[in-house]
Formats: C-alpha cells, structure tokens, sequence
C-alpha cells in the first residue's frame, strides 16, 4: 500500500485541511471547496496561475489533496492543466453565450417552481430579499451580492434539490466571468423591474409568468455582458 507524505500525517493543527480519505471530509475535498470559494469571492481570476507545490505550503497539506482538487476543478471547466501548473479558465465568447443560454432555462425553472411551492415564509423572504436590492447603495459589488440574495431565495422557494446543485455548477462556473454586469449604469435599474415582475408573479402563484419573467431577466443580464466584453474589445 503506497505511504503518504509526511504533511499527511502530522499536519499543524487547525492549520488547514486535516481529514483523510475520499469523503466530503477528506483532504482534496476540503481544498478543492476552499478555491472554490477563492474563486466565487473572485480572489483567483480568470487567467490566474497556480502551482501545486505553492498550494500545498500555503494550505499545509501535501500536494496529493491539492492535485486531487485540482483534477476536480478542471472537470468542471474551472481551470486548466498547463505547463509547469494550472491555470483558471477564461471563458470564451461562445461559452459566455452558452452559460447565459442555460442560465435563462434554469432560473426560469427555478422560478416556475417557487410559484408552485413557495410557502409564506419563502415569500417573505424573496420580498426582503427584493427590498433589500431595491433599498441597495448604487455600488456594483453590493448591488451583485444583493442580486444573489434575491436569486438564492427564489432557489430556496422551488424545493428542488437537484435544480439547486446544477444552479449552484452554473454560478460557479459564471464566478469565472470578469467584474459584474452592474458596472454598466443602466443595469441595475433594469435588474429592478426585473426583480419586481418576478417577486410578483411568484407571489401571485403564476408559474408561467413566473418563469417568463426570470427568463427575461437572464437575457438581459446577457445583453449587458455582451456589452461589456464588445466594449473591451
């Protein structure tokens, strides 16, 4: 049976991953959430590199788990293997096109849903959740993270796991994309009204204008991507 690496076994205490094994719980689970979550936070931008022996020092595990996460990453499309490292994906045009394209079928799903099952409680919390945007400063980071509070209580009303686990690959993989469509200056004035026909038809227990509604907000929220990659173009 092949021996692990000294780090493996005597790790520093409460320094960094620790478990062992393949589980949820094990070492290359446990870095592969934590740049995950260095992605989401847009610490690790599209284009930057990594290596897996300045991973593993700085994480105080061996470089076993880290390329275990590594392979996890790439899998999904979130990096890329290349020479001397890895490296996290830049999406392409046509791949931007693609995510948005799913996006609209998923959110719009999503919406569908929480129409059909929200309870009282869920819609209290998308109309917070929707107040909350409304009342936002005019700052494209808080307006972004007030966007995902509004969408993650619209996923949280359609009880559906499973549409919860292919959204949560989705946005992972739209962390990828560069800065947020709020820098554009009209955009969140329009994410408003978007918001509100959505709050609305859900409340109203309107699946299919539900659905229209969050369909239309994603294709908007493309058109102002597009805008933005043509701009820097």
């Amino acid at each position: 049976m092949a021996t692990t690496e000294k780090a493996d076994n005597q790790p520093e205490p409460g320094t960094g991953p620790t478990e062992r094994g393949r589980g949820e719980n094990s070492r290359g689970s446990k870095v592969y959430r934590l740049l995950l979550e260095r992605m989401r936070k847009g610490e690790l931008k599209p284009g930057a590199r990594m290596r897996e022996d300045e991973t593993a020092v700085e994480l105080q595990v061996s470089r076993t788990p880290v390329r275990e996460a590594f392979n996890r990453l790439q899998a999904r499309g979130l990096v890329e293997s290349t020479r001397g490292g890895w490296t996290v994906a830049e999406p392409s045009r046509a791949q931007v096109m693609e995510l948005y394209a799913l996006r609209a079928v998923l959110e719009g799903a999503a919406a569908r849903f929480a129409a059909e099952n929200a309870t009282p409680v869920d819609l209290v919390t998308i109309d917070l959740a929707l107040k909350a945007f409304i009342a936002c400063p005019a700052e494209e980071q808080a307006l972004a993270k007030a966007n995902i509070r509004f969408h993650e209580a619209i996923y949280q009303a359609a009880r559906n796991d499973y549409l919860l686990r292919m959204l949560e690959d989705l946005n992972d993989s739209l962390a990828l994309l560069p800065s947020t469509t709020f820098t554009m200056p009209e955009r969140a004035e329009g994410a408003v009204a978007e918001h509100r026909a959505m709050a609305t038809a859900i409340a109203a227990r309107d699946s299919d204008a539900a659905e229209a509604a969050a369909r239309t907000h994603i294709h908007q929220a493309r058109d102002a991507r597009l805008r933005m990659i043509f701009c820097a173009s």
